[in-house]
């Protein structure tokens, strides 16, 4: 892969809006992983695709060792940053088909708004390697409720205008025969939990432009795509904020020997 379109650099000049306006995880998070795949302290978790560490930092809170493995460099500097005062993180250079990790090492794969820019196939290769015998995948997305409410279809309608190539990227096109193929024939189950956001306009305006398919700066459709968020802004906003409500999925499962494909 290479050029703008390859996952691993789209978001290097996103990162300070990334940090700033992408929703965090819900502190209900860890303890349905307690509840469900037995998660203790002292497991070893491997964040794979980790970006600026969000997911890391409640498992870092938890007391696992973390590994963080993202390939993009940016994204990486600003984990560390992130979660500097936890001596329990290892920043790798890696990615999900490529980890780094060695074989047999990890309790729970986790990855947070990032399996959608995997190699199925080639990261089920290589968390079957890395993990310990009966280890946990956790693929985990903030997704935005798109019909919750009117700003939020327009939201999505405004996506829908200006996004550079928002229907390819997101994550609704991994399919359920895309995860039955990667979790085997155990299969997985499906959690949802609650989260929301408040913004007020510099928020919203951060919010998507911390998103790779928003036009920048430069684009001919970038002060346009600003002029139609400010006007979506102005009719919605209740008490000077708007509200983006998101189910946080869960996918849950063990990699079982053999996949669907393979």
């Amino acid at each position: 892969m290479g050029g703008a379109r390859d996952p691993r650099q789209r978001f290097t000049d996103r990162v300070d809006n990334y940090v700033r306006w992408r929703p965090r995880y819900p502190s209900s998070l860890v303890e349905l992983l307690r509840r469900r795949c037995g998660l203790l302290p002292e497991h070893v978790v491997a964040d794979v695709g980790s970006g600026t560490g969000f997911l890391s930092e409640p498992f870092l809170q938890n007391g696992n060792r973390v590994f963080g493995v993202e390939p993009n460099a940016a994204m990486r500097e600003a984990a560390e940053r992130l979660l500097v005062s936890y001596p329990a993180f290892e920043s790798v250079a890696g990615s999900a088909e490529a980890t780094g990790l060695p074989e047999g090492s990890i309790d729970l794969i986790a990855a947070g708004q990032a399996f959608h820019w995997f190699d199925p196939p080639a990261a089920r290769r290589e968390f079957q390697k890395i993990l310990k015998p009966e280890g946990w995948v956790a693929l985990v997305w903030n997704d935005r409720r798109t019909e919750a409410t009117a700003f939020l279809r327009g939201y999505e309608e405004l996506l829908q205008r200006f996004g550079t190539d928002y229907g390819a990227v997101s994550q609704k096109n991994v399919t359920p025969s895309t995860l039955r193929a990667f979790y085997g024939t155990g299969g997985y189950e499906e959690e949802r939990l609650e989260n929301a956001q408040r913004f007020d306009l510099e928020g919203l305006e951060g919010r998507l432009l911390s998103s790779s398919y928003a036009p920048g700066p430069g684009h001919p459709d970038h002060l346009p795509m600003l002029r139609a968020l400010r006007e979506l802004f102005e009719a919605h906003a209740e008490e000077g904020k708007v509200v983006f409500v998101y189910d946080t999925r869960v996918l849950l499962g063990h990699l079982s020997p053999a996949g669907g494909g393979e």
